[in-house]
């Protein structure tokens, strides 16, 4: 197993590039910038057909796979598998699980609920559902904002005080990490671990990848050091890639890039039918709990002009 890890270059896959950034998955970020820092060669690859699937990031080499929504995810695979551990100095430190689980917990949460519910949409849309036909990514924009509300605890009793509880949770984190980094280069022992490489990966996505108007992105501005380390390391790791030996861009066929397993979502609609109504069942997975009926309407021609069609979504 060892000399196979040896022998197969990785293979990191993630959602597409955008934003300026090598992949504009909040995700998939973290998992790049850990290899970045470990310089690990790896090829990059892009899935642009299964938007949705949880397993995105995933890792490959030769038989060899970790995907995002197992073991823990990407990083720790790498870790528990023997390919790259960059926390074995720091594991045992209190208050480097401190600020980790910070991190993994409070700016993640800010993260996913500034991207679903606190915006637009208009950033999710590009990352995720940009290169899908209408209607399939509205409706899969609309059961993420669901799926998402529900891992947040956001009801409509409660939604204020959820959005207050979590930019809060998110300013003290940045706080508590501005104040560990000082004007070190890293956040511990003066040496990247996976704690740099995660908060990394949601700073430059707050960043680049949110508007101009987030709330979480006003937060991180207000700490200056934070933001110099970012764009240090930005610089230093996703700006030079495109000189560099690792973090190769594969630019090969997406259908190339897909997981070893099914699709998450079916989707089933006619958009011929001008003088008919026609309504398609569209089904999400049991996981989530919940099935919706949509209706594509289609109304008939007035005057030679055919009126747009529209899409309702109900649960039933």
């Amino acid at each position: 197993m060892e000399d196979a890890k040896e022998r197969e270059k990785l293979t990191l896959v993630t959602r597409k590039s955008c934003f300026g950034l090598p992949t504009s998955c909040p995700n998939c970020l973290p998992v790049y910038v850990y290899l970045k820092f470990s310089k690990t060669p790896f090829d990059l690859d892009f899935n642009l057909i299964n938007p949705d699937s949880d397993q995105i990031p995933y890792v490959e080499s030769g038989t060899y796979v970790a995907y995002n929504n197992e073991k823990g995810g990407v990083i720790r695979s790498l870790i528990e598998d023997g390919f790259v551990d960059l926390d074995s100095q720091v594991r045992g430190i209190p208050e480097w699980i401190s600020a980790k689980a910070m991190v993994d917990s409070w700016l993640a949460d800010a993260i996913i609920y500034e991207l679903w519910v606190g915006s637009d949409g208009s950033s999710a849309h590009k990352i995720y559902y940009s290169d899908l036909p209408w209607p399939l990514g509205k409706i899969l924009y609309l059961k993420q904002v669901h799926v998402v509300k529900q891992f947040l605890g956001i009801t409509k009793d409660n939604a204020e005080r959820r959005e207050e509880e979590i930019y809060r949770n998110a300013n003290d984190a940045f706080s508590a990490l501005s104040t560990r980094l000082g004007e070190q280069a890293y956040f511990f022992d003066n040496r990247p671990t996976s704690l740099d490489a995660v908060f990394l990966g949601h700073a430059l996505f707050t960043l680049y990848a949110l508007p101009e108007t987030s709330m979480l992105r006003s937060k991180l501005l207000e700490h200056d050091n934070l933001v110099r380390y970012t764009e240090k390391y930005r610089s230093e790791l996703v700006d030079s890639s495109a000189s560099s030996s690792s973090g190769t861009q594969s630019q090969s066929d997406p259908s190339s890039s897909v997981p070893r397993r099914p699709s998450q979502w079916m989707f089933r609609a006619s958009l011929r039918a001008p003088r008919l109504i026609p309504q398609d069942a569209c089904h999400f997975p049991p996981a989530t709990g919940i099935r919706y009926q949509v209706t594509l309407s289609t109304k008939a021609r007035i005057d030679g002009k055919k009126s747009p069609s529209v899409l309702s979504l109900s649960e039933v």
